[in-house]
């Protein structure tokens, strides 16, 4: 079965060696580079750490095809777009780069949710890649994904109280937990799952830290609900100063 039929039935893609050990350490050289010059300066909304004061806790950085040339011509590269509109069989356009950290012992799970729910598009084309600067297993956090669930739907969601994952599904199941696949990944396998798949990361319980890249494409003909999006950015935002976080 080719990727492209895996994900469109299945909601997502494995593609093992996307990136070589080269571009990897390439790659991670100018994450720390943008953490040592870019992320002082960055808006406390694209910036969250574990402890707001303790700037080594740094958890997830947003937008960072906004802030740095360099991950913007990643994203728009052919290696990236091209399958990004392969996927989705159709013009894409890159719309957020992430950074993640889950640091050891990080004892929060990312809460199951889809990723559509945040981006209040229509109709629901989008992917999101998940690319591995390390090795990922279930014991530090890897990506699980709940197969065939881009198919059913929007699920409900509620605020979960995580920082950088406001909110979760809220008739999170037994049933959904008995058939979702665990994934590993090495340093340079890329993940790619569709706006409507769900999936969740467990906390990480091991001795080294779990780090990855996304990348957000949309397709090109989609609408996002500008309105219901600054509603729920306004919202989220008086979350966070609530808890003290920005």
């Amino acid at each position: 079965m080719s990727q492209t039929i895996h994900f469109q039935e299945q909601g997502y893609s494995v593609h093992r060696g996307f990136l070589s050990s080269l571009e990897v350490t390439d790659l991670s050289k100018q994450i720390q580079r943008v953490i040592d010059t870019l992320v002082p300066s960055m808006p406390d909304t694209e910036v969250f750490y574990e402890n707001q004061s303790d700037p080594s806790s740094l958890k997830q950085i947003q937008q960072l095809n906004k802030h740095d040339p360099y991950f913007k011509q990643l994203a728009m590269s052919d290696k990236f777009q091209g399958l990004a509109e392969q996927l989705l069989g159709a013009p894409a356009s890159v719309k957020n780069v992430q950074y993640f950290n889950k640091a050891p012992g990080a004892n929060k799970a990312t809460p199951a949710h889809q990723d559509g729910y945040y981006f209040m598009i229509k109709p629901q084309q989008a992917l999101t890649m998940w690319l591995s600067l390390g090795s990922a297993d279930a014991e530090n956090g890897a990506v699980v994904y709940l197969p065939k669930s881009h198919q059913r739907g929007l699920r409900p969601h509620h605020q979960t109280g995580t920082l950088g994952f406001s909110q979760g599904i809220s008739d999170w199941s037994a049933k959904d937990q008995e058939i979702e696949q665990q994934m590993h990944a090495s340093a340079g396998d890329l993940l790619v799952h569709h706006s409507l798949t769900i999936h969740r990361a467990n906390p990480n319980t091991s001795q080294s830290s779990r780090k990855a890249i996304g990348l957000i494409y949309y397709r090109t003909d989609v609408e996002v609900d500008e309105r219901r999006y600054q509603d729920y950015k306004l919202s989220l935002e008086d979350h966070l100063r609530t808890q003290n976080q920005i």
